[in-house]
């Protein structure tokens, strides 16, 4: 632990260096509030932060710069006192969402470019899988002579769709029929504990149906948007690409978040998140819920000296607000 006078300092050289991404000498932050003290005095206590591994020193001549250990314990700090959204942000969240409508999936795409917007980072957004959900209506919709349209809506809020070809047109009784035994079958169970055939269906028809709603549970689509701020981030071309690189990589994200979770964290500084590619980017996180479950997990991914006081108000505020929109009928 850090006594009142070093965590006032190792805060001030966070926010300093956040600001203007410049090394931080001991002359920019005498006056910061909590330190107020000699400037000889605050150099002898950055390097006395330096050497416990919280400030690295670029430059023999130059200031000081947080390192990831520093960056945790500063985000640690923000995080006990909930930081509040600002209101020009929280206007355009509200406005965001009042005219937020369509399918899920539309709708975390264009979430993604939400938290960009507000952050100028990069928006990420694990949509809900259906391997826990279950299947709240479904319903066969005739397209043509011999394509029907098989359209089920899951507890998750994510609406399947998916086209099946007939041999022979039905009849609208007789496609009505269909779709009632169908939902008869599949209302309340899970897609992927589905049978093949479903109980008490054998026909091709339901056959081919439940078949394709068990396909529709192969688990999380990830969704990003903002990639090319990253770019802004680094002098370097090399970060930059390794980070794009890994974006494209979904199952990589997503595995990521996981474990960031199960470790009871929502912030992933530099080398935590254990990919070499982001060892210069920080992930901040916050899951949702659709009609009080476990969906998916929203999140930002910029370079550690990112504002993290903003970045976690805008997940925290947009999680819940994604949660609700999802969780309307």
């Amino acid at each position: 632990m850090l006594d009142d006078r070093k965590a006032a300092i190792l805060q001030a050289v966070v926010q300093e260096y956040i600001a203007t991404a410049l090394p931080v000498g001991s002359g920019r932050i005498v006056d910061w509030p909590g330190v107020e003290i000699s400037s000889a005095t605050v150099r002898n206590e950055m390097a006395a932060l330096e050497k416990q591994g919280y400030l690295a020193q670029p430059h023999t001549s130059a200031g000081r710069v947080p390192t990831d250990k520093g960056y945790r314990f500063f985000v640690d700090l923000v995080r006990q006192r909930t930081p509040a959204l600002a209101a020009a942000d929280h206007r355009q969240v509200r406005d965001f969402f009042a005219s937020a409508h369509g399918e899920v999936e539309s709708m975390l795409s264009h979430t993604t470019e939400l938290l960009s917007a507000l952050t100028q980072w990069t928006g990420v957004v694990v949509g809900p899988s259906s391997e826990s959900a279950t299947v709240r209506s479904v319903q066969l919709v005739d397209l043509s002579s011999h394509v029907l349209l098989l359209v089920a809506v899951l507890s998750n809020g994510v609406i399947e769709k998916h086209a099946l070809e007939v041999e022979d047109r039905l009849t609208p009784g007789a496609l009505a029929a269909a779709s009632d035994r169908l939902a008869r079958a599949v209302v309340g169970r899970s897609p992927g504990d589905l049978d093949d055939f479903g109980p008490g269906l054998s026909d091709p028809l339901a056959a081919a149906a439940v078949q394709a709603l068990r396909s529709s549970s192969s688990g999380h689509e990830m969704f990003v948007g903002g990639a090319s701020k990253l770019a802004a981030a680094f002098d370097a071309v090399e970060p930059v690409r390794a980070a794009l690189g890994l974006l494209e990589q979904q199952l990589a994200v997503i595995s990521l978040i996981r474990e960031v979770l199960d470790r009871g964290q929502r912030v992933a500084i530099g080398e935590e998140t254990g990919l070499m590619p982001l060892a210069e980017c920080s992930l901040v996180l916050a899951p949702y819920e659709v009609r009080g479950e476990d969906a998916g997990t929203i999140g930002v991914l910029g370079p550690t000296r990112m504002d993290y006081h903003q970045a976690l108000s805008v997940v925290a505020v947009v999680s819940r607000r994604l949660g609700a929109a999802l969780s309307e009928d």
